[in-house]
């Protein structure tokens, strides 16, 4: 019985820590932008890692999924299971304090092909915690499936691949794209919220400084407070989370006004997304005018969509001779719609039908889009 649950335990734990790495293999950049919140002064306030969140994604990702074929596999039982333990505890610690402090509301487990709640996260590590610990306890019952000349084969071979894999989605789009935005959605669609849905409740909370000291009052607490009391601030208290539509933060913003709306009733719009104008890929902005002028002879309508301020366009205009304008979205939802920077969109009719990486471009196929839907 005990061989039985520890195999079983060998198993689950191996084939989940592999699908769940490869799913953020699929998309290392997107699990860096996760790294990178954990890293922001509102969470554990190490700012100087941020840079390094990219090399850490690939790294711990990598690492993920070779811990889980070396548990299959059998490959140095004692080292493979205290590294799984050393790892899980950090990632329990991690959504914990994710879930108690309500600091980050997607750990990124398992990428954009499924979100969970802190406390979902939290819970699905204590389960995999259970599971290792049963694995530590029985670690003489695990033993290697073939020759140690194939197990060491397996091992490092799935370090070759994996690290292929972070390669070829780095310089190109993720092979499955699980984001709101992948080719086929309808951005306006996207956005519509079901009659009916839930409704977020939010209480208002108003902080005043009393003696010397802020305290917080709700909006039934207004008529006790002290006299004398002093304004400091107004904050919302999400109190139940409502109906959030895959796509709720796209605008296409310019002079003020959000030209969304008719932007996405265009049939033949090319759509240039670079988040910051200031770290986007110098290469990759010199093809853009390339394309601008191939697109403007087959009748697109061009824009650029960006975060940036207005100095930053003016350089980028200038720098890389870009006859577009640029529209403002938040870059969050910027990163979201593509990983790359820059990158392209093609849009017909408010319906994405073509996404590339900047090292793309050669294969953007404007002369084969549809243009009635």
């Amino acid at each position: 019985m005990k061989n039985i649950i520890t195999q079983f335990s060998r198993i689950f734990v191996g084939v989940l820590f592999i699908i769940s790495g490869l799913i953020k293999l699929n998309d290392p950049v997107g699990f860096s932008y996760k790294l990178a919140e954990y890293f922001s002064e509102p969470v554990f306030n190490m700012p100087f890692l941020e840079p390094f969140a990219l090399g850490l994604a690939i790294f711990l990702v990598i690492f993920e999924v070779v811990l889980g074929v070396m548990l299959l596999v059998g490959y140095k039982t004692k080292t493979t299971i205290w590294a799984l333990l050393l790892l899980i505890v950090f990632f329990t610690f991690l959504t914990f304090y994710s879930a108690y402090f309500d600091v980050v509301k997607d750990c990124g487990c398992f990428g954009d092909a499924l979100h969970l709640t802190p406390w979902q996260s939290f819970t699905k590590d204590v389960v995999l915690l259970f599971f290792i610990l049963i694995l530590f306890i029985n670690q003489r019952l695990i033993k290697p499936l073939f020759s140690t000349p194939k197990t060491n084969f397996a091992v490092y071979v799935s370090v070759v691949l994996c690290a292929f894999m972070a390669v070829w989605v780095l310089n190109h789009n993720p092979i499955k794209d699980f984001r709101p935005y992948k080719v086929g959605t309808n951005i306006e669609k996207g956005m519509e919220i079901p009659e009916g849905a839930p409704k977020s409740v939010v209480e208002m909370i108003f902080i005043y400084k009393v003696n010397g000291v802020d305290k917080e009052f709700t909006e039934k607490d207004l008529m006790n407070i002290p006299e004398g009391a002093t304004f400091v601030d107004r904050k919302d208290k999400v109190i139940s989370e409502g109906y959030v539509p895959p796509i709720h933060d796209f605008t296409m913003t310019k002079d003020d006004s959000d030209y969304k709306e008719e932007l996405l009733k265009e049939p033949k719009l090319l759509v240039f997304i670079t988040y910051d104008l200031s770290k986007s890929e110098p290469a990759g902005m010199k093809k853009l005018a390339k394309v601008t002028a191939d697109a403007k002879a087959k009748g697109y309508k061009i824009i650029a969509m960006t975060a940036s301020g207005a100095d930053e366009i003016a350089k980028a205009k200038k720098e890389y001779n870009l006859d577009v304008d640029f529209y403002f979205c938040d870059a969050t939802a910027l990163k979201t719609v593509e990983r790359a920077n820059p990158s392209i969109v093609v849009i017909q009719k408010g319906t994405i039908v073509q996404k590339l990486h900047y090292n793309d471009v050669d294969d953007l196929k404007l002369s084969d889009v549809a243009y009635s839907l």
